[in-house]
């Protein structure tokens, strides 16, 4: 691959003050708290109840999807930089997103398990982001440094837990507790701070890239083609474990669904919001590759989403 397009993607940074930084985090909070309202604590007793789709759904999201992309990440070689691997592997160790309810109602999904599905990926996220990422992070960049010439990192886990704790644990636990205790405040919040939650990641786009649109332009059909790929395998991924699982039609939809929305907006509030990433030298592969994941996933959603209600309109 042309060494050019990797320096033009890096090239794109974007900095901001501790003041930015913490104007980040309060509203990284408020949606977080915004995606608690919907989660109330019967829904994992259900989970208990009826556990083998929800299991195999923690299973193909928070798993097989991480170490899937760490496969597809040395699949690339050197179609892809270092950078550009790790925004590919900060995306799949975050939760599912919150839009993938809304996907899954539209395509006739199992809505129960969808909301289920996220509930527990969310709250798992305090663990599970910080450790796939520190795991298949450092096992790309010992693999890729063999290799080529890319900087020796150690990403360090307990400064990212430290930060995913504080920005998504409190949060969550209010919008629980808020959910279960006062419902119908929480039914009033809910839709309103899922809009919220839709703006919000849209403004960070748009301002992370506004100075560097010019290059963000430059490289954007390259992007495009990694993040297809691998949204691709994403989806893949949910639709056969489902399958192998012999689950019900409805909750294959499901699996499909929730593994291939990832919640991005976590990653590139992550990569704005906090000094996790300080320390390294400029990351615009990561911030790209995480900014255009929020928007494709939109559209691969109601693509997929689409297929599957055509599918119904022809067996009928």
């Amino acid at each position: 691959m042309d060494s050019s397009v990797f320096e033009l993607l890096d090239s794109i940074n974007v900095t901001m003050n501790a003041g930015g930084m913490n104007t980040i985090n309060i509203v990284l909070a408020f949606v977080m708290f915004g995606v608690a309202l919907g989660i109330k604590p019967r829904m994992f007793v259900e989970v208990f109840r009826k556990p083998k789709s929800v299991i195999l759904g923690m299973c193909s999201q928070l798993v097989l999807l991480p170490l899937l992309t760490f496969g597809l990440t040395l699949l690339f070689g050197k179609w892809i930089n270092w950078s550009m691997a790790l925004g590919m592997i900060l995306v799949a160790s975050c939760p599912g997103g919150n839009i993938s309810n809304f996907m899954s109602s539209l395509s006739k999904a199992n809505v129960e398990l969808s909301v289920s599905l996220t509930a527990i990926s969310t709250a798992l996220c305090v663990l599970m982001t910080p450790f796939n990422f520190w795991l298949y992070g450092n096992l790309y960049l010992d693999i890729a440094s063999v290799r080529a010439d890319v900087p020796q990192l150690v990403i360090p886990l307990w400064d990212v837990f430290k930060t995913i704790f504080i920005l998504l644990g409190i949060p969550l636990t209010l919008g629980i507790l808020t959910s279960q205790y006062l419902p119908k405040l929480a039914g009033k919040l809910k839709k309103p701070m899922q809009w919220f939650s839709i703006i919000f990641f849209v403004a960070m786009v748009v301002l992370s890239f506004w100075s560097n649109r010019v290059a963000f332009l430059q490289c954007i059909e390259y992007i495009f083609l990694i993040v297809l790929v691998h949204n691709l395998l994403a989806l893949l991924t949910g639709f056969s474990v489902g399958t192998l699982f012999k689950v019900p039609k409805a909750d294959r939809r499901t699996l499909t669904i929730e593994t291939g929305i990832q919640n991005s907006g976590l990653g590139l509030a992550l990569l704005l919001g906090t000094s996790i990433f300080a320390g390294l030298p400029p990351h615009g592969g990561m911030l790209v590759i995480t900014a255009w994941w929020g928007v494709w996933h939109i559209i691969s959603g109601l693509s997929v989403s689409g297929l599957f209600l055509l599918s119904d309109r022809k067996k009928k």
